[in-house]
């Protein structure tokens, strides 16, 4: 549901614009996709990191982890509501059958399931390792696998239960967390593994296991499946370049290169699948590179630590959260 041409109809008609929450300069910048130019600037709440689309696609959050609220935005006109009080909303996801918000509370190292319409609190997990704050759910949305990037962890927590049910120490910073378009993985960024190099871990989220380990470039952040699902884009904040990796034989295949170096970090992919677009965090751009040949075709100015840009509309049946993670 999730390939090129699948738009829900009822996306059809909302235009095609990125959302890039400006982290450090507390704004939002909204670009046109197909001008490739900045259409509109809004004020945001304290640290904005992401902007996330609702499960049932008509709303968008901005997340304002540090003024503790959420800003919702109408696809239709791309402008921002009144906000509203959530704790540490660093990262939001929706369960699969869309009846929970998990909102990532960071520096509570907490896991807020709420009610997603009044955003009531029905119940908090308490992740005992630091920095919980990339998720992604299992193919039959039983459990889901967050990442603890300031202690090395993975840990997996049962969606029924709402409770802790494992653990795995890789290392390093792990960040990003998505499920492999087989269902059968998960791919893990790791961004700072001492003394080694950075890469993407293959983990088997039954068993809590390793089963790979594959080197990109420096400070892998991002992991985004490529439209036609063939290929796993990792960015590599720290080392300006984004690995492609083929999801048959979790091998490097190609490297982008952005001249004159970047900070590639997270992002989306065209609804169509033929552009790459992502931040530049420690350069206050975005980047948008052609998939077919790697190429860096914009480099668009914009507010001071730019993060979690959200590509929208974007084929899928429901989004559970994040950058744009569909089903």
């Amino acid at each position: 549901a999730t390939m090129a041409g699948q738009l829900r109809p009822d996306l059809a008609a909302v235009p095609s614009r990125a959302y890039v929450p400006n982290s450090l300069a507390n704004t939002l910048d909204v670009i046109d996709t197909s001008t490739f130019e900045v259409i509109g600037r809004y004020p945001t709440g304290a640290g904005p990191q992401h902007v996330v689309p609702s499960w049932d696609m008509k709303t968008l959050y901005v997340n304002n982890t540090a003024g503790d609220s959420l800003i919702p935005i109408d696809p239709m006109t791309g402008t921002p509501g009144p906000s509203f009080p959530v704790r540490d909303p660093y990262n939001l996801y929706f369960t699969p059958d869309g009846k929970m918000a998990i909102v990532v509370a960071e520096r509570y190292r907490q896991l807020d399931f709420r009610n997603p319409t009044t955003w009531e609190l029905i119940k908090s997990v308490t992740i005992d390792h630091s920095g919980p704050n990339h998720l992604d759910f299992s193919a039959d949305g039983s459990y889901l696998v967050i990442s603890c990037e300031f202690s090395g962890w993975l840990v997996k927590v049962d969606l029924q239960r709402m409770e802790v049910t494992g653990e795995l120490e890789l290392g390093g910073a792990p960040i990003d967390v998505r499920l492999a378009p087989d269902g059968k993985k998960f791919y893990v960024a790791n961004q700072q593994r001492p003394g080694q190099r950075d890469g993407v871990h293959v983990v088997d989220g039954e068993t809590m296991a390793v089963t790979k380990f594959i080197e990109t470039g420096k400070g892998t952040h991002g992991v985004y499946p490529s439209r036609d699902a063939k290929s796993i884009y990792a960015t590599n904040r720290l080392g300006g370049t984004v690995s492609v990796i083929d999801v048959a034989t979790d091998t490097v295949t190609a490297t982008w290169t952005i001249p004159g170096g970047g900070s590639p970090d997270m992002g989306g992919v065209s609804a169509d699948g033929s552009q790459f677009w992502v931040t530049g965090r420690n350069h206050g751009v975005v980047y948008v590179f052609d998939t077919t040949s790697g190429e860096l075709l914009k480099k668009i100015p914009v507010g001071k630590g730019a993060h979690g840009l959200a590509l929208f509309p974007q084929p899928g049946r429901f989004s559970m959260g994040h950058t744009g993670n569909y089903r």
